[in-house]
Protein backbone atom coordinates (compact mmCIF):
# COMPACT_ATOMS: atom_id res chain seq x y z
CA UNK A 1 0.00 0.00 0.00
CA UNK A 2 1.22 3.29 -0.94
CA UNK A 3 -0.42 5.67 1.70
CA UNK A 4 -3.75 6.73 3.88
CA UNK A 5 -4.91 9.68 1.86
CA UNK A 6 -8.15 9.40 0.52
CA UNK A 7 -8.58 5.69 2.59
CA UNK A 8 -11.16 5.32 4.76
CA UNK A 9 -10.00 3.34 7.98
CA UNK A 10 -12.01 2.38 11.37
CA UNK A 11 -10.48 2.28 14.26
CA UNK A 12 -12.19 0.56 17.05
CA UNK A 13 -10.94 1.65 21.27
CA UNK A 14 -10.05 5.25 19.43
CA UNK A 15 -11.19 7.29 22.79
CA UNK A 16 -7.47 7.11 24.22
CA UNK A 17 -4.11 5.59 24.01
CA UNK A 18 -3.33 4.01 20.87
CA UNK A 19 -6.36 3.84 19.38
CA UNK A 20 -6.38 7.68 19.71
CA UNK A 21 -3.11 8.17 18.20
CA UNK A 22 -3.82 6.03 15.39
CA UNK A 23 -7.23 7.99 14.25
CA UNK A 24 -5.02 11.19 14.43
CA UNK A 25 -2.38 9.76 12.77
CA UNK A 26 -4.70 8.23 10.20
CA UNK A 27 -6.32 12.08 9.93
CA UNK A 28 -3.50 13.44 9.18
CA UNK A 29 -2.04 11.24 6.01
CA UNK A 30 -5.16 12.15 4.28
CA UNK A 31 -7.75 8.98 5.78
CA UNK A 32 -11.20 9.39 6.36
CA UNK A 33 -11.74 8.12 10.23
CA UNK A 34 -14.18 6.75 11.94
CA UNK A 35 -13.84 6.22 15.38
CA UNK A 36 -15.42 4.31 18.23
CA UNK A 37 -15.25 3.88 21.84
CA UNK A 38 -17.58 2.93 24.88
CA UNK A 39 -15.45 5.82 26.68
CA UNK A 40 -17.65 8.49 25.14
CA UNK A 41 -15.52 11.36 26.53
CA UNK A 42 -12.69 10.22 25.36
CA UNK A 43 -13.91 9.33 21.77
CA UNK A 44 -15.61 13.35 22.15
CA UNK A 45 -11.92 14.33 22.62
CA UNK A 46 -10.23 12.04 19.68
CA UNK A 47 -13.15 13.62 17.21
CA UNK A 48 -12.50 17.10 18.20
CA UNK A 49 -8.89 16.63 17.54
CA UNK A 50 -9.83 15.07 14.71
CA UNK A 51 -11.71 17.87 13.30
CA UNK A 52 -9.11 20.47 14.50
CA UNK A 53 -6.61 18.98 11.52
CA UNK A 54 -9.45 18.93 8.87
CA UNK A 55 -10.06 15.03 9.01
CA UNK A 56 -13.45 13.79 8.06
CA UNK A 57 -14.43 12.02 10.78
CA UNK A 58 -17.47 9.95 11.87
CA UNK A 59 -17.79 8.93 15.45
CA UNK A 60 -20.01 6.42 17.31
CA UNK A 61 -19.97 5.12 20.90
CA UNK A 62 -19.93 0.96 20.08
CA UNK A 63 -19.37 -2.13 22.32
CA UNK A 64 -17.65 -4.17 20.37
CA UNK A 65 -18.79 -7.35 22.74
CA UNK A 66 -22.58 -6.40 20.86
CA UNK A 67 -22.14 -8.42 17.36
CA UNK A 68 -25.36 -7.46 16.10
CA UNK A 69 -24.68 -3.37 16.76
CA UNK A 70 -21.40 -3.90 15.67
CA UNK A 71 -22.69 -5.42 11.99
CA UNK A 72 -25.14 -2.59 11.61
CA UNK A 73 -22.31 0.35 12.70
CA UNK A 74 -20.00 -1.80 9.92
CA UNK A 75 -23.16 -0.94 7.41
CA UNK A 76 -23.46 2.57 9.00
CA UNK A 77 -19.62 3.56 8.64
CA UNK A 78 -20.20 1.70 4.65
CA UNK A 79 -23.39 4.58 3.62
CA UNK A 80 -21.30 7.17 5.69
CA UNK A 81 -18.20 7.20 3.49
CA UNK A 82 -19.50 4.97 0.40
CA UNK A 83 -16.49 2.17 1.18
CA UNK A 84 -14.67 0.92 3.88
CA UNK A 85 -10.71 0.21 3.46
CA UNK A 86 -9.01 -0.60 6.81
CA UNK A 87 -10.19 -1.50 10.35
CA UNK A 88 -7.44 -0.97 13.40
CA UNK A 89 -9.43 -3.39 16.08
CA UNK A 90 -8.03 -1.66 18.75
CA UNK A 91 -10.10 -2.15 21.79
CA UNK A 92 -9.06 -4.11 24.73
CA UNK A 93 -9.14 -4.13 28.70
CA UNK A 94 -6.70 -5.59 30.91
CA UNK A 95 -7.27 -8.30 34.19
CA UNK A 96 -4.57 -9.44 36.43
CA UNK A 97 -5.12 -12.65 38.57
CA UNK A 98 -4.36 -16.09 39.04
CA UNK A 99 -6.20 -18.42 37.23
CA UNK A 100 -6.88 -20.07 39.94
CA UNK A 101 -8.14 -17.30 42.08
CA UNK A 102 -10.13 -15.51 39.14
CA UNK A 103 -14.13 -15.60 38.33
CA UNK A 104 -15.02 -17.11 34.70
CA UNK A 105 -16.83 -13.71 34.73
CA UNK A 106 -13.95 -12.01 34.76
CA UNK A 107 -11.98 -14.51 32.07
CA UNK A 108 -15.06 -13.91 30.34
CA UNK A 109 -14.96 -10.64 30.13
CA UNK A 110 -11.37 -10.54 28.36
CA UNK A 111 -12.25 -12.82 26.42
CA UNK A 112 -15.41 -11.17 24.73
CA UNK A 113 -13.44 -8.06 24.65
CA UNK A 114 -10.23 -8.63 23.87
CA UNK A 115 -10.56 -11.67 21.35
CA UNK A 116 -14.20 -11.43 20.12
CA UNK A 117 -14.45 -8.02 19.74
CA UNK A 118 -11.55 -8.83 17.23
CA UNK A 119 -13.09 -11.42 15.55
CA UNK A 120 -16.80 -9.07 15.66
CA UNK A 121 -15.02 -6.25 13.80
CA UNK A 122 -13.09 -8.44 11.52
CA UNK A 123 -16.39 -10.68 10.39
CA UNK A 124 -18.86 -7.76 9.99
CA UNK A 125 -16.28 -5.66 8.22
CA UNK A 126 -14.36 -7.87 5.84
CA UNK A 127 -17.14 -8.13 2.73
CA UNK A 128 -16.92 -3.97 3.39
CA UNK A 129 -12.85 -4.66 2.47
CA UNK A 130 -13.33 -7.31 -0.12
CA UNK A 131 -15.60 -5.34 -1.61
CA UNK A 132 -13.21 -1.95 -1.47
CA UNK A 133 -10.42 -4.07 -3.54
CA UNK A 134 -7.84 -2.36 -1.72
CA UNK A 135 -8.69 -3.75 2.29
CA UNK A 136 -6.92 -3.94 5.25
CA UNK A 137 -7.41 -5.77 8.41
CA UNK A 138 -5.16 -4.74 11.42
CA UNK A 139 -5.66 -6.55 14.83
CA UNK A 140 -3.89 -5.31 17.83
CA UNK A 141 -2.79 -8.62 20.39
CA UNK A 142 0.35 -7.82 22.44
CA UNK A 143 3.64 -9.10 23.75
CA UNK A 144 1.41 -11.36 25.85
CA UNK A 145 0.35 -13.03 22.64
CA UNK A 146 4.21 -13.86 22.11
CA UNK A 147 4.69 -15.33 25.56
CA UNK A 148 2.77 -16.09 29.08
CA UNK A 149 3.21 -14.94 32.53
CA UNK A 150 1.97 -15.33 35.80
CA UNK A 151 -1.19 -13.62 36.69
CA UNK A 152 -1.96 -12.71 33.06
CA UNK A 153 -3.68 -16.26 32.04
CA UNK A 154 -7.46 -14.38 30.70
CA UNK A 155 -4.93 -11.63 28.60
CA UNK A 156 -2.66 -14.42 27.48
CA UNK A 157 -5.36 -16.18 26.07
CA UNK A 158 -7.22 -13.50 24.75
CA UNK A 159 -4.13 -12.59 22.82
CA UNK A 160 -2.64 -15.93 22.01
CA UNK A 161 -6.23 -16.39 20.20
CA UNK A 162 -5.71 -12.88 18.22
CA UNK A 163 -2.24 -13.93 16.95
CA UNK A 164 -3.84 -16.86 15.89
CA UNK A 165 -6.93 -16.13 14.37
CA UNK A 166 -5.32 -12.70 12.70
CA UNK A 167 -2.30 -15.64 11.10
CA UNK A 168 -4.78 -17.42 10.01
CA UNK A 169 -6.69 -14.96 8.46
CA UNK A 170 -4.05 -13.42 6.35
CA UNK A 171 -3.41 -17.05 4.71
CA UNK A 172 -7.11 -17.70 3.90
CA UNK A 173 -6.87 -13.99 2.05
CA UNK A 174 -3.94 -14.86 -0.14
CA UNK A 175 -5.32 -18.53 -0.70
CA UNK A 176 -8.73 -17.06 -1.56
CA UNK A 177 -6.90 -14.25 -3.92
CA UNK A 178 -9.03 -11.77 -1.84
CA UNK A 179 -7.40 -8.00 -2.19
CA UNK A 180 -7.26 -7.56 2.03
CA UNK A 181 -3.92 -7.66 3.54
CA UNK A 182 -3.84 -8.48 7.18
CA UNK A 183 -1.32 -7.41 9.92
CA UNK A 184 -1.05 -8.63 13.18
CA UNK A 185 0.23 -6.04 15.98
CA UNK A 186 2.08 -6.73 19.02
CA UNK A 187 2.66 -3.79 21.15
CA UNK A 188 5.04 -3.97 24.25
CA UNK A 189 5.17 -1.65 27.45
CA UNK A 190 2.79 1.51 25.77
CA UNK A 191 2.08 4.38 27.95
CA UNK A 192 -1.86 4.29 27.92
CA UNK A 193 -4.63 3.96 30.49
CA UNK A 194 -5.21 0.21 29.55
CA UNK A 195 -3.04 -0.93 32.92
CA UNK A 196 -5.19 1.85 35.05
CA UNK A 197 -8.31 0.89 33.92
CA UNK A 198 -7.64 -2.83 34.36
CA UNK A 199 -9.15 -4.90 37.44
CA UNK A 200 -8.00 -7.68 39.13
CA UNK A 201 -8.87 -10.46 41.00
CA UNK A 202 -9.95 -10.16 44.80
CA UNK A 203 -7.33 -9.38 47.17
CA UNK A 204 -4.77 -7.63 44.30
CA UNK A 205 -4.44 -4.13 44.27
CA UNK A 206 -5.03 -2.75 41.20
CA UNK A 207 -3.63 0.77 41.10
CA UNK A 208 -0.29 -1.07 42.85
CA UNK A 209 -0.42 -2.80 39.57
CA UNK A 210 -0.57 -0.21 37.50
CA UNK A 211 1.76 1.57 38.69
CA UNK A 212 4.22 -1.04 38.32
CA UNK A 213 3.29 -0.99 34.62
CA UNK A 214 3.44 2.84 34.43
CA UNK A 215 7.39 2.32 35.39
CA UNK A 216 7.93 -0.02 32.55
CA UNK A 217 5.98 1.76 29.24
CA UNK A 218 8.85 3.35 27.37
CA UNK A 219 6.79 3.79 24.08
CA UNK A 220 4.15 6.74 23.45
CA UNK A 221 1.26 5.98 22.15
CA UNK A 222 2.54 8.21 19.39
CA UNK A 223 4.92 6.82 18.86
CA UNK A 224 3.06 3.05 18.65
CA UNK A 225 1.12 4.24 16.02
CA UNK A 226 4.03 5.58 14.03
CA UNK A 227 5.50 2.39 14.09
CA UNK A 228 2.12 0.59 13.38
CA UNK A 229 1.28 2.19 10.36
CA UNK A 230 4.61 2.29 8.59
CA UNK A 231 3.50 -1.34 9.18
CA UNK A 232 0.64 -1.23 7.47
CA UNK A 233 2.12 0.95 5.01
CA UNK A 234 4.70 -2.27 3.87
CA UNK A 235 2.16 -4.80 4.19
CA UNK A 236 3.91 -6.54 7.02
CA UNK A 237 2.09 -9.48 8.48
CA UNK A 238 3.31 -8.84 12.20
CA UNK A 239 4.42 -5.72 13.37
CA UNK A 240 6.35 -5.44 17.05
CA UNK A 241 6.20 -1.86 18.99
CA UNK A 242 9.15 -0.76 20.66
CA UNK A 243 12.53 -2.54 22.06
CA UNK A 244 10.71 -4.64 24.59
CA UNK A 245 8.45 -6.28 22.25
CA UNK A 246 11.61 -7.40 19.71
CA UNK A 247 13.87 -8.65 22.12
CA UNK A 248 10.97 -10.99 24.04
CA UNK A 249 10.29 -12.04 20.87
CA UNK A 250 14.14 -13.26 20.40
CA UNK A 251 13.54 -14.47 23.83
CA UNK A 252 10.69 -17.01 23.05
CA UNK A 253 12.14 -17.96 20.00
CA UNK A 254 15.09 -19.00 20.69
CA UNK A 255 16.44 -19.12 24.12
CA UNK A 256 19.62 -20.19 23.81
CA UNK A 257 20.71 -16.37 22.60
CA UNK A 258 23.03 -14.35 24.62
CA UNK A 259 22.13 -10.94 26.07
CA UNK A 260 24.93 -9.54 23.77
CA UNK A 261 23.19 -11.46 20.57
CA UNK A 262 20.15 -10.34 21.49
CA UNK A 263 21.47 -6.67 21.79
CA UNK A 264 22.57 -6.96 18.45
CA UNK A 265 19.52 -8.66 16.59
CA UNK A 266 17.52 -5.43 17.70
CA UNK A 267 20.14 -2.44 17.50
CA UNK A 268 20.88 -1.97 20.44
CA UNK A 269 24.71 -3.14 20.59
CA UNK A 270 26.03 0.24 20.36
CA UNK A 271 24.48 1.94 23.21
CA UNK A 272 26.17 2.24 26.34
CA UNK A 273 23.44 0.45 28.38
CA UNK A 274 23.91 -2.82 26.44
CA UNK A 275 27.86 -2.40 26.44
CA UNK A 276 27.63 -2.38 30.44
CA UNK A 277 25.26 -5.68 30.25
CA UNK A 278 27.73 -7.27 28.11
CA UNK A 279 30.70 -6.78 31.24
CA UNK A 280 28.41 -8.60 33.61
CA UNK A 281 27.78 -11.21 31.27
CA UNK A 282 31.45 -11.30 30.41
CA UNK A 283 32.11 -11.23 34.63
CA UNK A 284 29.73 -14.06 35.16
CA UNK A 285 26.61 -11.99 36.72
CA UNK A 286 24.22 -13.08 34.21
CA UNK A 287 23.97 -15.97 32.83
CA UNK A 288 25.37 -16.45 28.89
CA UNK A 289 21.68 -18.31 28.20
CA UNK A 290 18.76 -16.31 28.35
CA UNK A 291 16.20 -19.03 29.82
CA UNK A 292 13.34 -17.24 31.82
CA UNK A 293 12.25 -13.27 32.99
CA UNK A 294 13.12 -11.79 36.19
CA UNK A 295 9.68 -11.42 38.09
CA UNK A 296 9.57 -9.71 40.76
CA UNK A 297 7.05 -10.38 43.55
CA UNK A 298 4.02 -8.43 41.48
CA UNK A 299 4.14 -11.57 38.97
CA UNK A 300 4.03 -8.50 36.45
CA UNK A 301 7.41 -5.60 36.91
CA UNK A 302 9.95 -6.63 34.85
CA UNK A 303 12.72 -4.84 33.31
CA UNK A 304 13.75 -5.46 29.83
CA UNK A 305 17.57 -5.28 31.01
CA UNK A 306 16.59 -7.81 33.93
CA UNK A 307 14.87 -10.67 31.48
CA UNK A 308 17.85 -12.60 31.86
CA UNK A 309 18.47 -15.67 34.47
CA UNK A 310 21.14 -14.73 37.24
CA UNK A 311 23.91 -17.10 37.12
CA UNK A 312 23.82 -16.87 40.98
CA UNK A 313 20.39 -16.56 42.28
CA UNK A 314 21.72 -15.06 45.64
CA UNK A 315 19.96 -12.14 47.17
CA UNK A 316 23.92 -10.46 47.20
CA UNK A 317 23.75 -10.87 43.77
CA UNK A 318 20.38 -9.99 42.10
CA UNK A 319 20.66 -6.71 44.54
CA UNK A 320 23.85 -5.77 42.39
CA UNK A 321 22.39 -6.38 39.37
CA UNK A 322 19.27 -4.34 40.53
CA UNK A 323 21.25 -1.49 41.58
CA UNK A 324 23.14 -1.43 38.04
CA UNK A 325 20.31 -1.67 36.72
CA UNK A 326 18.30 1.85 38.13
CA UNK A 327 21.49 3.11 36.96
CA UNK A 328 21.42 3.23 33.77
CA UNK A 329 18.71 5.81 32.39
CA UNK A 330 19.53 5.64 29.03
CA UNK A 331 18.02 1.61 28.77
Amino acid sequence: MEGFAGKVAVVTGAGSGIGQALAIELGRSGAKVAISDVDTEGLAVTEERLKAIGAPVKADRLDVTEREAFAAYADGVKEHFGKVNQIYNNAGIAFTGDIEISQFKDIERVMDVDFWGVVNGTKVFLPHLIASGDGHIINISSVFGLFSVPGQGAYNAAKFAVRGFTEALRQEMKLAKHPVQVTTVHPGGIKTAIARNATAAEGLDASELAQAFDKLARTSPEKAAQIILDGVRKNRARVLVGTDAKILDLIQRDAALSVAEIAEKVGLSSSPCWRRIKRMEEQGIIARRVTLLNYDKLGLNFEVVANVKLQLPSRENLEKFEQAVRKWPEC
